[in-house]
């Protein structure tokens, strides 16, 4: 029985044994002071007939004339008058008749009055004993009514009584409840304070709670500036703040091999005149020289590094037009090198596109080959390089029509790749969605039109097929320990997507448990409080909630201790070559502590090699999947 109800019952209890009490203690006076009147009448009565018939020479016709008269009045049950030898006189007897009150409270309350008895005499002369009970029909009717506005009373005493152990349990237990929601959500990995409640006992409660979840968060977010600190250390030139070249070579791998994987325009840029600058103006100006071109190159929209002292390199989504950007780039450039150098050139571009699937060393080698012609030419340039795979470009209106008609033949699937723990067995399966165009056509990868699909906003109807297959792969093979859907950032910033979804997992909610549901990092920041919020009602039909592509954020890691989330997938950029950089490795070994002191499972995207694969245990991740995990599997 829970507190609230055990507090009320001893209120309840408490009031019934008051107010029974009250009740019994005042029936009983009242039943004791009306035989006492009663008592007191019948001798009155007794005695005041008795000195009027011995005022006179009493006689049995006089007797009982006055006893008549005395009887007729209707209060007396019984007038009895005897002689001095015990004959009876006269005799007067009430018919039985029925009482003012409920039988039943009339047989366990008798009102049992001493009979009124007196002797008539006249002079010395005794001429009788008269005997007078009074009728208890009155005094019934008077303790009956007495009870039943005593109750009526009592009752109301009650109802007041009630009202206010009400209004005192709701004020008790208000803060009580909002103490152990606050412990349950440290359960659920959720850092939050309450306000200090009024009464004493639970204020310091309270104070210890919210100092107990201050004390987490300071040491969580302490924890968390450092391993910045040490992300930025490790993949982040230290003089421009663009990635270094380790890094960005990982991120370029990455987009080549992900699954979702969009593509794009690669840029390199080389400047001309670097070492010219470093020995006409010295180191300091050289330096700032380089932060000056690194601020104009990160203003490109994509991912900006470093590569060496005269090189950089800029990735560009696919929906951005390289040509386009790297012209722009270059006359920025210029303006940015005109007060250090001498000559009119300032740098070169390469520029080509790459795709999910291409050899990140082939894709290099065109665009380098693009910037020696650009740099053959003698001048501030950007070269192109030929095309490495077939594009066919369509309107957003081809599109999306063909993207609406493969959901309308369900020419869509899910393809799986094994999530491992570290001991080797098999976590769940992640399942990214498939479609084609035709019935004779070819599988699209995620990367190839997710992109278009968030433009056009058809990313909530693929995602809602996506988690729709899932389930029934799910109920198909009741053996499989779970199964991961992708969603997109707009489809969890749509509220008709969210309120399908859920309503889709409540009617599946036995498959939903073994459900897990995964948003990528920026996605999630860019929307957090629909995400937050949608994170809970996850977890209320049952699902497990994660990130994918973690850690190029995170310093914002402090936001999601409120979220309740269940795991982290660390982008596979930071595990690429783990087993020889020691400066990722101190970032994802601080980075797993931080997890599971919140109760979050770490695993790795993209591992490679079984060299990264055995590092991971150094650094405390639960799983990882990727191509090495399919080579072990």
């Amino acid at each position: 029985m829970s507190m609230y109800r055990q507090l009320w019952l001893a209120i309840i209890i408490s009031m019934l044994l008051a107010l029974g009490g009250s009740l019994l203690a005042s029936i009983l006076s009242a039943h004791s002071y009306l035989e006492s009147q009663l008592s007191i009448k019948n001798t009155d009565s007794a005695s005041l007939l008795a000195l009027s018939l011995g005022q006179g020479d009493p006689d049995a016709v006089s007797v009982e004339l006055a006893v008549s008269a005395l009887f007729d009045g209707g209060h007396y049950e019984l007038i009895h008058v005897v002689d001095p030898n015990g004959k009876t006189i006269v005799e007067r007897r009430a018919a039985p008749g029925r009482l003012n009150a409920p039988d039943w409270f009339v047989s366990r309350l008798p009102i049992q009055a001493t009979p009124g008895q007196a002797q008539i005499s006249n002079g010395w002369r005794q001429f009788g004993t008269v005997t007078v009970i009074s009728h208890s029909r009155f005094a019934y009717g008077a303790l009956w009514h007495s009870v039943l506005q005593t109750m009526g009373a009592l009752a109301l005493a009650g109802l007041v009584g009630g009202y206010l152990g009400s209004l005192t349990l709701r004020r008790l237990t208000a803060p009580l409840r909002a103490v152990i929601d606050q412990a349950t959500a440290i359960t659920e990995r959720r850092f939050v304070t309450i306000d200090e409640p009024r009464v004493p006992e639970l204020k310091q409660l309270a104070v210890a709670m919210n100092a107990t979840v201050g004390r987490l968060k300071s040491m969580f977010e302490e924890e968390a500036a450092r391993l910045e600190t040490v992300r930025q250390e490790a993949n982040f030139d230290p003089l421009t703040g663009l990635l270094n070249r380790s890094h960005f070579m990982a991120r370029l791998r990455q987009s080549l091999d992900a699954e979702d994987g969009v593509g794009g325009a690669l840029l390199l840029i080389r400047l001309a005149d670097l070492a010219g600058i470093n020995r006409r103006h010295g180191r300091a100006a050289t330096d700032d020289f380089l932060k000056r071109t690194g601020e104009t190159i990160a203003q490109c929209a994509g991912v900006a590094a470093r590569l060496n002292g005269a090189d950089f390199a800029v990735m560009l989504s696919g929906e951005v037009n390289g040509r386009v950007s790297a012209e722009a780039l270059l006359k920025a450039l210029v303006e940015t090198a005109t007060p250090f150098i001498e000559s009119e050139t300032a740098a070169w571009i390469g520029v080509g596109t790459y795709a999910h699937g291409m050899d990140i060393g082939t894709v290099l080698a065109r665009i380098d080959s693009a910037l020696a012609g650009a740099e053959a030419e003698g001048k501030n340039a950007v070269h192109e390089a030929d095309a490495g795979v077939e594009n066919q470009p369509r309107t957003a209106e081809q599109w999306s029509t063909m993207i609406q008609r493969a959901l309308d033949h369900q020419w869509v699937r899910l393809i799986s790749f094994p999530v491992i723990e570290l001991s080797g067995k098999l976590s769940h399966r992640e399942c990214p969605l498939r479609l084609m165009f035709d019935e004779q056509g070819e599988w699209l990868l995620a990367g190839q039109f997710l992109p278009i699909a968030e433009r056009l906003r058809l990313t909530p109807a693929l995602d809602l097929v996506a988690v729709t297959l899932g389930l029934h792969e799910l109920q198909s093979q009741p053996d499989l320990p779970g199964l991961a859907i992708n969603l997109s950032a707009s489809s969890v910033s749509d509220g008709a997507f969210r309120k399908k979804l859920l309503a889709l997992l409540a009617a599946h909610r036995t498959h939903a448990a073994r459900l897990w549901l995964e948003v990528p990092e920026n996605g999630a920041l860019k929307h957090l409080p629909v995400f937050r919020e949608l994170c809970h009602a996850l977890k209320a039909v049952g699902c497990r909630v994660g990130l994918e592509h973690f850690g190029h954020q995170f310093s914002q890691i402090g936001l999601l201790h409120e979220i309740g989330l269940d795991y982290l997938k660390v982008d596979s950029s930071f595990i690429h070559g783990l087993d020889s950089n020691p400066g990722n490795a101190t970032f994802l070994k601080g980075l797993s502590g931080i997890a599971h002191s919140i109760g979050l499972q770490v695993l790795a995207e993209g591992v490679a090699t079984l060299e990264e694969l055995q590092a991971l245990h150094s650094v405390g991740f639960d799983g990882a999947t990727g191509p090495a995990i399919r080579a072990v599997e």
